[in-house]
């Protein structure tokens, strides 16, 4: 097998060159800001073309409030339906804030609430000051209360309290000659000219559809979803908080609302998009990254002249610690040099006395027997063979010139005076230096020339047998990964009490508590040093063998950071050997590749289709909408997804179409009803709604159904529009209940119509 071109391998190796590089030659992604509360939002201005007798249309949702004189196109006043008592302390004083009012300041909106508990009114208190601010801004100015006819909205199905409540609170407390309640959803039909269809009404607690024929609503016919806005905000809140558990910064509901009406859509396929929705091409058009408000911190920028001092002084401060750290190795190297001779000679003298001056000569040193003494002088050699591959073997130019003297170092203290002396101190330990760099050299190049007959032996092994060789490589490879593997596992383990990884190290951790009581009574002897003396518990031997440091790892569950170095640089000397010789090992087989964030479904789920710089104050601050855009509104036609036990608007739609309306087959009121399939309310929003609604009431109509789907022209405020048309039709003057005839018939009477409820009782 031909080796590989020295061209072919950079080539393969560029791979990861050009793999890095990718995300420089994509263009910078844009980054949306999560949009919140703003001072315009909260500026509700005061009518001034009040006229007494013209109708009032409210329409009380359960989100927003849309009111305002009938005789105009659109809603004068828009805000939400909260309400805010904040005590100012300065003034002495509680403050109502109501509507947008409650966003001007974060105090104030933090204390906020709805007077709806869920899908239901509970605090009807509320009620009545949001009524008070409603009349206010309206300009009503009659005496005694409000000279009006209202026109409020409610939900299909209503509770008999709520209706009763409104009456009583409009006729008792503010006097006005006459209401009518309607159902949002069927205003807004009528709003859009809708005569015979099913109305998907998609309000803030609920989904209703609604099948209507001839503009009247066949309530008893309709069938309710509990789902709705809040709970796919809500529902979004809560995967947020699952993918980022750990968010630097609070994300209100405000925020979250808006996330779900700006970036979410419905999926024309849901199945096939969820199951390439984290493919890079694909992330790289759907991820969506907003970024929450945060305050940056902007360090102060220095000079050139300020950097360059700065990186000179880390430079001689790096220079003074490298010197410490040689000039320290190279005293315990001296200090190892001396006791390694000190046992040594003592071994060769032990060898010409009998066993038991032999014994007791051990024990004066301080050990147990010849065995631990022989042990010791092993573990010595090791350790003082390993000191000298360190940096203290470097000559520094010393071939160069003439090997030093040390003529006192020879001659007795007895021949030297006082100076003398101190020079031979001195001079002894320049020697002690000398001659451990001049052995770490020649143990270093003695190493090299191991190194370059085992890289020979290689080079001819895989000359004459490229298929064994490789194999071998491969071996090898595998090997590591698969220590890398049980490592890994190892770890997971011990976080377990249970697993038998912890019950080995609570065995080890028995055992040295064992050995350490076991021996604490013993006394103390001397073990020379050379010249030094230093006290140590004859019998405590831990840490002069090198298993005895395994077992400390195995203990403290760490890492041998010189065996993972070693390893990881195999690693690489393999992959690159396998790399340039083994034509089926591609650069997708390298342990990099295979730890690219790339391939990883949680990176690009958490950070989207680009790499994740944890330092970046920005990037911290930022959430990716990718597998969510598709998940919210899908609920509307899986509520299994978010755990909601009923049908979808597919299903429920079928069944109205097929089972409840007068008609065999799609004929008769089914027949009408399909020619008119209409959406209204906030989700109504979602693009791809009607792409999705046509394609499936299509799977299972007749081909030549006359199957029609729309959304109103303003899903939102159509409601309200469609109060005004109703009123200005004349209809309105027959539904109309008015004070006398609550008066006389109680607040339990309802006054039927084709656009609100019915009695119950009664059908």
């Amino acid at each position: 097998m031909a080796k590989r071109s020295s061209k072919d391998y950079r080539r393969t190796r560029s791979i990861k060159v050009i793999m890095s590089a990718r995300d420089q030659e994509l263009p910078k992604r844009k980054v949306y800001d999560l949009r919140d509360y703003t001072e315009s939002t909260a500026a509700e201005k005061f009518d001034s073309n009040y006229a007494q007798g013209v109708p009032i249309g409210i329409d009380f949702g359960g989100s927003r409030i849309r009111a305002g004189l009938t005789s105009v196109q659109e809603p004068a006043h828009n805000y939400a339906n909260l309400i805010s008592k904040y005590r100012d302390r300065k003034l002495n004083k509680t403050l109502t804030y109501i509507g947008n009012d409650v966003f001007l300041d974060p105090s104030i909106k933090n204390q906020a609430k709805s007077p709806y508990d869920g899908s239901f009114i509970t605090n009807w208190d509320y009620v009545e000051t949001i009524l008070d601010y409603t009349f206010n801004h309206i300009g009503v100015n009659s005496s005694g209360g409000v000279n009006n006819p209202i026109i409020l909205t409610e939900k299909p199905a209503a509770p008999l309290l709520q209706r009763k409540n409104f009456y009583e609170l409009l006729y008792e407390t503010y006097n006005v000659p006459q209401v009518a309640i309607g159902i949002d959803s069927l205003f807004s039909y009528y709003q859009n000219n809708g005569v015979n269809g099913l109305v998907i009404g998609t309000g803030h607690e609920h989904t209703h559809v609604i099948p209507v024929l001839k503009g009247q609503g066949l309530l008893n016919e309709t069938k309710r979803i509990n789902w709705g806005g809040q709970q796919a905000s809500n529902y979004l809140g809560s995967l947020l908080q699952l993918k980022y558990p750990y968010f630097p910064t609070k994300i209100n509901n405000y925020q979250i609302d808006n996330l779900v009406k700006d970036y979410c859509y419905v999926s024309k396929n849901y199945e096939q998009e969820l199951s390439t929705a984290l493919d890079l091409d694909i992330l790289e058009k759907t991820d969506i990254i907003a970024e929450a408000p945060f305050t940056e911190v902007i360090q102060q920028q220095k000079t050139e002249e300020e950097l360059a001092r700065q990186a000179e002084k880390r430079k001689e401060s790096g220079r003074r610690l490298q010197e410490q750290a040689q000039q320290k190795r190279l005293e315990k190297l001296i200090q190892k040099e001396q006791e390694f001779e000190y046992y040594t000679n003592l071994k060769e003298k032990l060898s010409t006395l009998n066993k038991k001056l032999t014994q007791s000569t051990l024990k004066e040193e301080g050990f147990t027997g010849e065995d631990d003494f022989n042990k010791y002088i092993e573990n010595l050699d090791k350790s003082l063979k390993k000191a000298r591959k360190q940096d203290v073997g470097e000559d520094n130019g010393e071939d160069d010139q003439q090997p030093p003297s040390f003529p006192l170092v020879e001659i007795a203290d007895e021949e030297l005076n006082e100076e003398q002396i101190k020079e031979k101190r001195k001079q002894r330990l320049l020697k002690a230096n000398y001659d451990a760099r001049q052995r770490a050299k020649r143990e270093k190049e003695e190493e090299k020339l191991r190194l370059l007959e085992e890289q020979k032996k290689d080079d001819e092994w895989r000359e004459s047998n490229l298929n064994e060789w490789i194999q071998d490589r491969r071996l090898k490879l595998s090997k590591i990964f698969e220590a890398r593997k049980e490592r890994q596992k190892l770890k997971e383990a011990l976080n377990d009490r249970k697993s038998h990884a912890a019950q080995i190290r609570m065995k080890n951790i028995a055992s040295l508590a064992s050995d350490e009581n076991s021996t604490s009574g013993g006394g103390s002897s001397k073990r020379k040093r050379g010249a030094a003396t230093i006290d140590k518990d004859p019998n405590d031997t831990f840490g002069a063998n090198d298993d005895d440091w395994a077992i400390y790892r195995d203990i403290a569950n760490v890492d041998d950071e010189e065996a993972l170095e070693e390893e990881e640089a195999n690693l690489v000397k393999i992959e690159k050997e396998l790399l340039e010789y083994d034509p089926n090992f591609t650069i997708e087989d390298t342990l990099d590749a295979q730890y690219d964030w790339r391939k990883s479904i949680t990176h690009l789920f958490l950070r989207g289709p680009r790499p994740f710089n944890s330092e970046d104050s920005h990037e911290q601050h930022q959430i990716h909408l990718n597998v969510e855009r598709i998940r919210i509104p899908e609920v509307l036609f899986q509520p299994s997804i978010a755990g909601v036990d009923q049908a979808g608007i597919i299903e429920v739609g079928e069944s109205i179409l097929l089972n409840r309306l007068s008609g065999k087959g799609f004929s008769g009121d089914s027949y009408d009803a399909l020619q008119d399939i209409f959406i209204t309310g906030g989700q109504a929003h979602f693009q791809n709604f009607e792409e999705r609604l046509f394609n499936e009431y299509k799977s299972f109509l007749p081909a030549d159904s006359p199957l029609n789907v729309r959304t109103a022209q303003d899903p939102i405020n159509d409601s309200w529009k469609g109060i005004a048309k109703w009123v200005k039709s004349g209809q309105a003057e027959n539904a109309y209940l008015s004070k006398q005839d609550y008066e006389e018939m109680g607040a339990d009477y309802i006054k039927e119509h084709n656009l609100g409820n019915v009695n119950v009782l009664e059908h």
